[in-house]
């Protein structure tokens, strides 16, 4: 497909990983975080930007459950990337016990839900796509945001779990490591056209949720 590397090309060609501080480029993901970051949102719209995560990476992780025997997939999966549980510790500190009972997904998320779970179901380079855009987007700035939010809020280590990546000491070594197994994968032109397309496809995917993220979202006074 290209002499440059394969995780070049999906960088550059596809998109980078979305990221909260806007590593995609200027877009929706970028204005809600940069306005959430700087003071001028709410604790309730943090809260449901959480509980959209919720729902996201209910399907993520399902679907790598379900492709734990995929030996490509296998080779991107770590215990130390896993958010659903985290998240669902933020939202009990959030919005107390009966949280699930307190969000609903919104429409770009119950489509970007689907997206998920009918790509993965069906192409491996599909699956990867979406864990490569979401998880190493999430490693991107993660304590930056994490310290952000702490000061914003007055949270202590309750309500910003997402962000705590306890088990990788060195993001950018993780990171280094996860684009050395994109290329070392062995896909087809095809294929890595594919893992780019997807990627590119759950990029405009977060985009549209923080999009509508913030129509919803109320400035702070």
């Amino acid at each position: 497909m290209s002499t440059i590397p394969f995780s070049q090309a999906l960088r550059d060609r596809g998109t980078r990983p979305v990221s909260g501080l806007g590593a995609s480029g200027p877009g929706a993901s970028e204005r809600f975080m940069s306005d959430l970051l700087t003071g001028r949102r709410t604790r309730d719209d943090y809260i449901a930007m959480v509980a959209q995560n919720f729902f996201v990476y209910g399907a993520l992780e399902r679907a790598a459950e379900a492709r734990r025997s995929d030996p490509v997939a296998a080779m991107f999966m770590s215990p130390a990337l896993t958010r659903l549980p985290a998240i669902r510790e933020d939202l009990r500190f959030l919005l107390g016990e009966g949280w699930q009972s307190e969000i609903a997904p919104m429409p770009t998320t119950l489509r970007y839900v689907d997206r998920i779970e009918r790509v993965a179901a069906v192409s491996t380079g599909g699956f990867v796509a979406h864990h490569y855009t979401r998880y190493l987007g999430d490693l991107s700035g993660c304590a930056i945001i994490r310290s952000i939010m702490q000061r914003q809020f007055g949270f202590d280590t309750n309500g910003i779990g997402f962000y705590v990546f306890a088990d990788i000491a060195k993001p950018k070594e993780f990171k280094s490591t996860y684009r050395r197994q994109l290329d070392n994968v062995g896909w087809s032109a095809n294929e890595q056209q594919l893992v780019i397309d997807e990627a590119q496809t759950a990029h405009d995917l977060t985009e549209s949720l923080f999009a509508e993220l913030d129509g919803r979202a109320v400035r702070a006074a």
